[in-house]
């Protein structure tokens, strides 16, 4: 990846996981729980969602060491079950959020992409189009990524909340202990490559769908 490559991506990864934050701030709204609206995390602005670490130094780090990835998050948007007006589909549609939201970006973005691939923007100047060709690829990769990653049923990712919505609520307090395991096993199953392996085949037919190819 080349520093303009890297450059143009960093904007990818910040609407990626700022939006899907939001999402669940949104969904969570809806539901019943305004816990993120009364902490002013309900805003499309991208200040109050920007993690120092995650959205900005980790992504320029990745620039720095010449790394052929990116990668990233956004602050966690606060979130109070308890204020849910079902507690489990509450849970299950707040949770999905923010897959809901990557799956959405990365269909917007692949369209917008396909309509450069067709020639329909070249009124805009080869100096605008390849930037903005980059941009599009580079966020639909970005989001089909976010969205197979948290969709996978290991605490603390979205895949398992989900996945623990449709147990008893009785069962839930062995999930939340699990959670302090969870990243344990992902570390391990990302060095192992195990991970790879699991998620390759989803991002490649996904990206490809929303590629048109």
């Amino acid at each position: 990846m080349d520093l303009r490559e890297a450059v143009i991506t960093i904007p990818a990864i910040m609407v990626a996981v700022i939006l899907h934050e939001y999402a669940h701030g949104w969904m969570a709204y809806r539901m019943g729980d305004p816990t993120a609206k009364e902490a002013g995390r309900l805003t499309l602005k991208p200040i109050p969602h920007i993690d120092p670490f995650g959205t900005l130094i980790l992504p320029a780090m990745f620039i720095l060491i010449g790394s052929p990835i990116l990668f990233g998050w956004a602050k966690p948007v606060p979130i109070n079950p308890l204020r849910f007006r079902d507690l489990k589909i509450g849970t299950f549609f707040v949770s999905i959020a923010g897959i809901g939201m990557n799956l959405m970006l990365a269909l917007i973005f692949g369209f917008l992409y396909r309509l450069i691939d067709a020639g329909y923007l070249d009124f805009l100047g080869q100096k605008t189009i390849l930037p903005l060709a980059i941009f599009f690829a580079k966020s639909v990769l970005i989001n089909v990524i976010l969205a197979v990653f948290n969709a996978i049923p290991i605490p603390p990712l979205d895949g398992s909340r989900a996945l623990m919505s449709f147990f008893s609520i009785k069962y839930w307090e062995t999930f939340y202990r699990f959670e302090m395991y969870g990243f344990l096993i992902l570390t391990l199953l990302l060095f192992t490559g195990v991970l790879g392996r699991i998620m390759y085949p989803p991002i490649l037919f996904l990206y490809n769908l929303f590629m048109g190819g």
